[in-house]
């Protein structure tokens, strides 16, 4: 793995949650959300409109398997998101189990006093935020 930012998303039907980690790989914040549209080019297009800045060196996709690992309609499209953000785009795409990182995210939100109802973009760039802080965890063990 090279040097450099990673961006992190957690791809919904709706929106793509976006995170970003500093150059160190040490923090991982919030980017935002963009909408799902149609076409995955679209939504590719936005995602590397709103990272153009950034100089993103690796991506990190959230697969969201059930509890016991199993895929559900979510691991393909999210596995499709994938192949096709890595047709797109010169840098590598990972793909990590995102298991429970909404939920997680809602939770810290609410403890944080936010109504996650009325923050769905919110949540969805806090989850991006928790699958990046899990693949830096695994990156920093050399298990990623």
């Amino acid at each position: 793995m090279r040097p450099g930012r990673i961006a992190a998303l957690d791809v919904g039907r709706a929106r793509v949650g976006v995170a970003i980690c500093d150059p160190d790989r040490i923090l991982a914040t919030p980017v935002g959300a963009v909408a799902r549209s149609e076409s995955v080019d679209d939504t590719i297009a936005a995602i590397e409109h709103l990272l153009d800045e950034f100089s993103v060196t690796e991506f990190v996709v959230g697969l969201p398997v059930n509890l016991t690992g199993d895929d559900t309609a979510s691991t393909q499209d999210a596995r499709m998101f994938a192949e096709s953000l890595q047709n797109k785009v010169t840098v590598p795409v990972h793909l990590i189990d995102e298991r429970l990182t909404t939920r997680i995210a809602q939770n810290k939100l609410y403890a944080a006093g936010r109504n996650s109802r009325n923050s769905k973009s919110i949540v969805d760039a806090a989850a991006a935020v928790e699958i990046l802080n899990s693949f830096l965890d695994q990156w920093r063990l050399g298990q990623a």
